[in-house]
This record gives C-alpha cells, sequence and structure tokens, in this order.
C-alpha cells in the first residue's frame, strides 16, 4: 500500500472521529452564522443556550441533521487531502533532491515549498468536495416548526386539517440534492467555493504564527537559560492552539460568507437575504 493512500485512510479515520464528537457543536455553529432574522440576531443566543433552544424545539435529532452526508464529507475531504498532500510531497522531494544534484540547496523541502504543497492539497480537497459541504449546510439550517408553534387544530379549517396531519417529507440527502440542482443547475453544488479556496490560506497562516512565536520563545528561553532553546510538549500544544486560534480569527468572516452562500437562499422577495457570490460583502 503507497503512503498517499496510508495518509489518507488515516486522515479519514481520524476526521471521522473528530465530526462524531465535535457536529452538534458545528450545527449551531452553521446555524449562527446563517441566522437572518434581524430579531433573533439582536437576542443572540449563547451557543449552548441556541443548542438547548434547538433540543426543545425540533429534538435531539435535529442537532445530527446531516450526520450522515458530512461524515462522508468528512472522510473524502480528509482523504483527498492527505492523498494528494502526499502525491505532490513525493514531487517536491524530487525536485529537491534534483536541485541537490545541481548545486542548488541541500535536498530538503524548504517551507514556501512546503506551503505550496499544502495549498495545492488544500484547493484539490475544496473542488472535488465543495458538492458534499453544501448538502450538509443545507440540512444543518434547515429547522423544524415545533408543535407549539403550530396554530392551533380548532382555528384550521376541515380541509387544513386533514392536510396539517400529514407529515411533511424528511429533508433527506436526497430532497436537498434535488432541491439543489432545480434552484441552480450543477454549479449550484459549488456554491461558497471561492471563499472556501481563499480559506485554504488559514493552515498557511497558523504555520507562520506557530513558527514566529516558536522562534520567540526559544529566543527568550535562551537569554534566560544561556542557551538552552527547548520546549516543553504543553509549550507546543499552547502555541499550536494560539497559532490556531489567530488564523481562525483572520479567516472566520470568509467561513460565514461561505455559510450563507451555501444555505437556501431566502424566499420572502428581501433583496438584503439575498447573496450571490462577492455581492455579499456588499451587504455589511
Amino acid at each position: 500500500m503507497s503512503d498517499a493512500l496510508i495518509n489518507g485512510l488515516a486522515g479519514a479515520g481520524g476526521g471521522i472521529i473528530a465530526q462524531l464528537i465535535t457536529y452538534p457543536l458545528q450545527t449551531v455553529n452553521t446555524r449562527q452564522q446563517t441566522e437572518r432574522d434581524e430579531k433573533k440576531v439582536k437576542r443572540k443566543h449563547g451557543t449552548l443556550e441556541q443548542m438547548c433552544q434547538v433540543v426543545k424545539n425540533e429534538g435531539w435529532g435535529r442537532l445530527y441533521s446531516g450526520l450522515a452526508p458530512s461524515i462522508v464529507g468528512t472522510a473524502c475531504s480528509q482523504g483527498v487531502y492527505y492523498y494528494f498532500y502526499q502525491i505532490f510531497r513525493d514531487r517536491a522531494e524530487a525536485i529537491a533532491r534534483e536541485n541537490k544534484r545541481n548545486g542548488i540547496g541541500d535536498g530538503s523541502v524548504g517551507m514556501l515549498s512546503s506551503l505550496v504543497v499544502a495549498a495545492l492539497s488544500g484547493c484539490t480537497n475544496v473542488l472535488l468536495t465543495n458538492p458534499i459541504w453544501v448538502v450538509v449546510t443545507r440540512m444543518q439550517t434547515h429547522t423544524k416548526n415545533s408543535k407549539k408553534s403550530q396554530p392551533s387544530h380548532s382555528s384550521i379549517a376541515p380541509d387544513e386539517k386533514a392536510l396539517d396531519s400529514l407529515e411533511c417529507p424528511p429533508y433527506g440527502t436526497g430532497h436537498v440534492i434535488q432541491e439543489l440542482y432545480d434552484e441552480a443547475g450543477i454549479w449550484g453544488f459549488w456554491k461558497g467555493v471561492l471563499p472556501t479556496l481563499i480559506m485554504v490560506s488559514n493552515p498557511s497562516m497558523q504555520f507562520m504564527l506557530y513558527e514566529t512565536m516558536l522562534k520567540k520563545l526559544k529566543r527568550k528561553r535562551a537569554l534566560v537559560k544561556q542557551g538552552d532553546t527547548g520546549v516543553t510538549a504543553l509549550e507546543v500544544f499552547l502555541l499550536g492552539a494560539l497559532a490556531k486560534l489567530g488564523a481562525t480569527v483572520v479567516t472566520y468572516p470568509l467561513l460565514v460568507v461561505k455559510s450563507r452562500l451555501q444555505a437556501k437562499q431566502s424566499t420572502t422577495g428581501d433583496k438584503r437575504h439575498h447573496y450571490e457570490g462577492l455581492n455579499y460583502f456588499g451587504e455589511f
């Protein structure tokens, strides 16, 4: 079995486990990003409070809406990313060895080459798996009316009672795919692809922030401990967490744009609630 395939399978397995653990939080986060009701936006429930509201009004199952395509998407995304990363990495190492034979460099892959490899892998992953994430976003943001919010049957005409007694068809994967295709054709499955491609820069920012903070820590440690530049595992973990936090803060607006483009567009006729590509930035 090739290294590329092994890395792809390992990445897919780890991604699925993480997805199962954090999925309810992801559902609430996506709903917060795509909320368009100005009254609800002003109230701004916290994450846990909104999670309780979803459970109360729509049931526990709604927190896991879209879980099946999400697991497929995670497996595909992680697998595709690590598979192509290994392919591009092998190619970069081959070029570095060739350059060394020609008297250029030391034969190792430099930081810039590593960033290019990661960016190419990320872009390939986005282009191949974006349709899955559009479906997942639609299913996460689909709301189900609670029984309390439904009008009493005493105020409904007999014909309407009969219709009301029939359950609405489940908002499943097939329904979402058909809805997307009817709404925008085949290109509808690549909604939000542009901001997602730009967000590929997130790991690059994280890497640069991490390296910068690590160098500063080692320099400070060398001054205090007379040349000792060693760092502990806890320090590495904290630096990685801070770097990820910084990169996320910078690219988070793009994540909101992506989610709103992929979510079902408002049918109220209010242009403020209808987003099309980069025109969305005009809504701020």
